[in-house]
């Protein structure tokens, strides 16, 4: 099974980042955060360099809703 993470992998990227740091408060957290956060994480195997700000919102967005189902916000919409 191949483990690695690269930009395309928003999802699992995000879901990543929420299990290493499942108590952040998401709106303290800044896109150089994620990006610095995602090249640390040993499973990422990627150019650093191709990341842009629309993949990056895209992970934010992915860990906002997963975080945002996980405690039961996304129902009281």
């Amino acid at each position: 099974m191949d483990d690695r993470l690269d930009w395309d992998a928003s999802f699992a990227i995000a879901k990543a980042l929420q299990a290493r740091f499942p108590d952040c408060d998401l709106e303290e957290v800044s896109l150089e955060m994620i990006y610095q956060w995602t090249i640390a994480l040993p499973e990422f195997d990627d150019d650093p360099a191709l990341a842009n700000e629309e993949i990056l919102m895209d992970i934010f967005r992915v860990w906002l809703e997963e975080n945002l189902e996980r405690t039961g916000w996304a129902g009281d919409r």
